[in-house]
């Protein structure tokens, strides 16, 4: 390690570039040396001398050395979020540039949930295309959680997310509503009623989103306070996989109500109306900070903040 990292001196002024996140990002997450100086086609040698050079910058070690690899200390770990910040802005950099040479007006990257790119997400950017002609959004489709974690690594400028799903550091404003419908066989105990509430969920399996979803959160929440367990039998990655398999008698599933009509209308299959307060769903658009967001990325907020009121009739 360098003397000045060994002995905690703060950096007078710190030098770094990009090469040099790299070498540590590519470190950190291959947990050595060798592999990161084959993903980044560097010598060995040079990676090494990055990475202390790094270390006396900072005054502070940032690995610690292990006969089989690399692990980072606490710093480490801290540290690097900012460096993958560091590149992921970079990068923007290139593609901004390389569309405004190109005749783009500007590059917006939106990561939103499931279930709002299949509900809203068509028509709202439709919108923003005829609102802010030139600028070229970037969709990303996750789940809620995906989302939240996608703002934190300022991989996006604008999320869109389920509410429920806590408080978030990010300034945020209403965007739209959906309520959740049950989806089950029409030969299912539950087919005969009119409506459900948790009650009538709890006891049968269901088949549920991927991990992080908000929908899967809200029912093993709500199952928890309720003093049950949440019986998901399994898990699958898109609401036309969960109406597949509920049509073969795999389980009852979740699913918003507009959705729920666009893609389950087999009429082997009932959808219930969920009527409990729950049910009604409210999503959010968060932005990192209003003064850093691009002209770009302020009108395509504009446009989606305009919408929170649109089609409201469809989510009752």
């Amino acid at each position: 390690m360098a003397k000045d990292a060994a002995q905690g001196r703060p950096p007078a002024q710190l030098q770094f570039d990009l090469t040099s996140m790299k070498v540590f990002v590519a470190t950190a997450e291959l947990g050595g040396v060798t592999k990161a100086s084959e993903r980044l086609a560097l010598a060995g040698a040079a990676v090494s001398r990055r990475i202390q050079d790094l270390e006396t910058q900072f005054g502070l070690p940032l690995f610690e050395r292990r006969p089989h690899g690399m692990a980072l200390t606490e710093a480490g770990r801290a540290l690097l979020v900012h460096a993958r910040s560091i590149l992921h802005t970079a990068s923007r950099m290139q593609d901004e540039a390389a569309s405004y040479r190109h005749g783009v007006k500007g590059v917006v990257r939106i990561a939103a949930c499931k279930s709002v790119v299949l509900q809203f997400l068509p028509a709202d950017l439709q919108r923003c295309a005829q609102a802010c002609p030139g600028v070229r959004i970037e969709l990303q489709e996750m789940n809620s959680q995906g989302v939240l974690q996608a703002m934190d690594r300022h991989a996006a400028d604008l999320g869109i997310f389920e509410a429920t799903m806590g408080p978030v550091e990010w300034a945020t404003q209403p965007y739209r509503e959906d309520r959740l419908i049950v989806l089950a066989p029409r030969d299912h105990a539950l087919g005969a009623l009119a409506s459900v509430t948790l009650e009538d969920i709890l006891p049968w399996e269901l088949i549920g989103l991927e991990e992080g979803s908000a929908i899967a959160i809200a029912l093993a929440r709500h199952a928890a306070e309720a003093g049950r367990v949440l019986r998901m039998r399994t898990r699958v990655s898109s609401f036309d996989s969960m109406a597949a398999m509920v049509a073969q008698g795999a389980g009852i599933a979740v699913m918003p109500m507009a959705v729920a009509a666009a893609i389950a209308r087999s009429p082997g299959l009932r959808r219930i109306p969920i009527h409990e307060s729950w049910a009604l769903r409210q999503f959010l658009l968060c932005l990192q900070a209003p003064e850093a967001l691009s002209t770009a990325a302020r009108g395509v907020l504009a446009v989606l903040a305009s919408s929170q009121n649109a089609n409201a009739g469809s989510a009752k």
